[in-house]
């Protein structure tokens, strides 16, 4: 944007200082895309080591400051902090005074809306909460997977441009989220990729165990197309022993993970009787064979195999 007199920030947000407070992985990684964007990163916080560095590689040359200093240096302020410690962040900041009257203040949690930053909204900032819905590895890979990434965005009716805007200059795509549906929405989130790590990884341990060198170059293609299949099709793309219904081989199965895996009995069972359930009801398994699988599915995680 080369507008030469700066639009209100409520209508579109012009050239902004940009603070992160939380050099985790997501923060350095979106100040980086506003960078990139034309926006000026000026300050950053982080504790640990590993924030140092990460905010050092992604952000370098900008100064790694206290919190309260870092609004008191941006225009927009990234707040990039687990979800249980953001609420008590934005009341302390608030109380303190290091919120100031028009300052864009955005959260990249999944879990709240805008109404988390209430206390922030009561000294004067303008409240966004722009959570992407991407894994991210603190690297300057993640920038270029912004490209495409939905973000779940929640805010006022009269920012609601300027909050598009920003995750459309990140290379996001706005996906607009109610406050109150905004538990729901993370919970799908995490349901769908944070489950998906441990279950591939969990595939990995198993294959490895069989005796297969490389089971992540037997996985890629096998996941990728189910994926694929999955985001397309829906529970029709179900497939595999559990919606054909064979019990002789989820058994067998069972029995095979309680020798050499038991602390993936109860996950395997649970995953499988959720597919059982979606199966039946998309009629892909069939009613006269769900009865000996679910005999199979019902037995003690810890006990012997029905």
């Amino acid at each position: 944007m080369n507008t030469p007199h700066p639009p209100d920030p409520r209508d579109r947000p012009a050239r902004l200082s940009v603070g992160v407070v939380g050099a985790g992985r997501v923060g350095p990684v979106l100040a980086a895309s506003l960078q990139l964007a034309g926006h000026r990163p000026v300050a950053v916080s982080g504790v640990s080591e590993t924030s140092v560095r990460r905010a050092a590689q992604l952000l370098p040359d900008v100064p790694l400051v206290s919190p309260a200093e870092v609004l008191a240096r941006a225009d927009l302020v990234l707040l990039t902090v687990p979800d249980d410690a953001l609420p008590g962040l934005v009341e302390g900041l608030a109380e303190t005074g290091a919120v100031r009257p028009g300052q864009l203040i955005a959260h990249t949690s999944g879990r709240y809306g805008a109404k988390v930053l209430d206390p922030a909204l009561r000294a004067g900032a303008l409240p966004l909460a722009l959570h992407p819905a991407m894994t991210f590895t603190g690297t300057a890979v993640d920038v270029q997977r912004l490209a495409g990434c939905s973000f779940g965005v929640t805010a006022p009716d009269e920012l609601r441009m300027a909050a598009e805007a920003l995750v459309i200059e990140m290379g996001g795509e706005p996906e607009w989220i109610a406050e109150e549906s905004r538990p729901l929405y993370h919970a799908a989130l995490a349901l769908g990729a944070n489950h998906l790590v441990t279950l591939v990884a969990q595939a990995m341990e198993l294959l490895r165990e069989a005796g297969v060198a490389a089971p992540d170059r037997m996985l890629g293609p096998l996941l990728g197309a189910a994926l694929d299949n999955a985001l397309r099709s829906g529970d029709a793309a179900l497939t595999g022993p559990v919606a054909r219904g064979d019990a002789g081989t989820v058994a067998a199965h069972v029995t095979e993970l309680r020798a050499h895996a038991p602390g993936m009995v109860a996950g395997y069972l649970a995953m499988a009787r959720a597919t059982a359930d979606r199966a039946l009801a998309h009629g892909t398994l069939k009613p006269e064979l769900a009865e000996d699988l679910l005999g199979v599915l019902g037995g003690d995680p810890e006990g012997p195999a029905t």
